[in-house]
């Protein structure tokens, strides 16, 4: 049958049977015919049929070749029947089926220092928030396969977006957040732990946090230090961002810092360090672009060249014409019968 779907030009549709050992059955009737004894007929003279007259008249009865017709449709409905147990299916075109063995987290800092102006895009001067979402986003829609969660922190920590192989929804969200909705302070050891409890359930082999934040950890319940510790001990690793221009010199960047958390870099660094990640430095959006490369190559998109088909079920077919098949059958014996009267 696929040799000729194939002389056809269908050569990616095949046809198979989910269930072939039930073919076993087509030689059932014949079976049971030679194994089982013979019906035994009455031959009482008490019995009285109002067309024994008809019946004893070979000539008005229908031929041979008149009942054979019944028998080959017979024969013809079992074979249907015994087909469609079988479960005919149609496999379409395979389709890749993409395997990643990563759950990512991604942490983003939207406190309120995530409001300072300092970083490029296309010429123009934005937030540190806006860029990250420009270049987080983009580095969501590439990881095809992973799963992606998103955290959103500042006074407190919160889950935006569980683990999901949804990326358009974490992006979507992403780019919906805004600063100050967690609070204006920095709870950083708040995140690592949240990010913790998302992560250490999941059975993937592999579990990575990527945390973004502009300053220092001055709020939360939990040390950063000491959550990056729990990390290590779930096994998840540890990537972490500082964003944001370096101060300028002179009573300007002075005046300019004041109200403002300057950047952790060596908390961060620990952090990393200690979960087996690494510490980056983003200064502007080119740097941070440069990072989620890197992060590309560091944890890449594992994938695996197996492939499913979809099936279609073709059961219902042969199903339904063994069962007209057989109506057919019994309206004729019900004709031939009232034909008999009849007469």
């Amino acid at each position: 049958m696929n040799g000729l779907l194939a002389g056809l030009g269908l050569a990616d549709v095949r046809l198979e049977l989910a269930w072939p050992w039930l073919l076993l059955a087509l030689p059932l009737p014949l079976l049971v015919r030679r194994l089982l004894p013979r019906a035994e007929t009455a031959d009482s003279g008490a019995l009285r049929v109002p067309f024994y007259r008809m019946l004893g008249q070979p000539a008005e009865s229908p031929g041979a070749g008149g009942l054979r017709w019944p028998l080959v449709l017979g024969a013809l409905a079992w074979l249907l029947l015994v087909l469609a147990a079988a479960r005919p299916q149609w496999l379409g075109d395979p389709v890749p089926l993409p395997l990643a063995g990563r759950d990512l987290m991604l942490a983003v800092d939207i406190s309120g220092s995530m409001t300072e102006d300092d970083m490029m895009i296309g010429g123009r001067v934005v937030d540190r928030l806006t860029a990250v979402k420009a270049v987080a986003g983009d580095f969501i829609e590439r990881r095809e396969g992973d799963r992606i969660g998103l955290i959103l922190f500042g006074q407190q920590a919160y889950l935006q977006t569980p683990l999901t192989f949804d990326r358009a929804t974490a992006r979507t969200l992403l780019f919906e957040s805004a600063v100050g909705l967690a609070g204006r302070e920095t709870a950083i050891g708040d995140a690592i732990g949240l990010a913790v409890k998302r992560l250490r359930d999941q059975p993937a082999a592999e579990r990575v946090l990527i945390l973004l934040t502009d300053g220092t950890n001055t709020a939360g319940s939990i040390a950063p230090l000491k959550a990056a510790e729990l990390a290590a001990e779930e096994g998840i690793r540890i990537y972490t961002i500082g964003v944001g221009s370096d101060p300028r010199t002179g009573l300007g960047a002075f005046s300019l810092s004041l109200g403002r958390n300057p950047l952790d870099e060596e908390t961060l660094s620990t952090i990393a360090d200690v979960t087996g990640g690494r510490y980056f430095r983003a200064r502007d959006v080119r740097e941070l672009q440069e990072i989620y490369s890197m992060l590309d190559e560091l944890e890449p998109v594992e994938s695996d060249e197996r492939t499913f088909r979809p099936v279609g079920e073709l059961f219902a077919w042969p199903l339904a014409a063994s069962l007209l098949l057989s109506a057919l059958i019994l309206l004729g014996r019900l004709g031939w019968q009232d034909g008999l009267i009849a007469r």
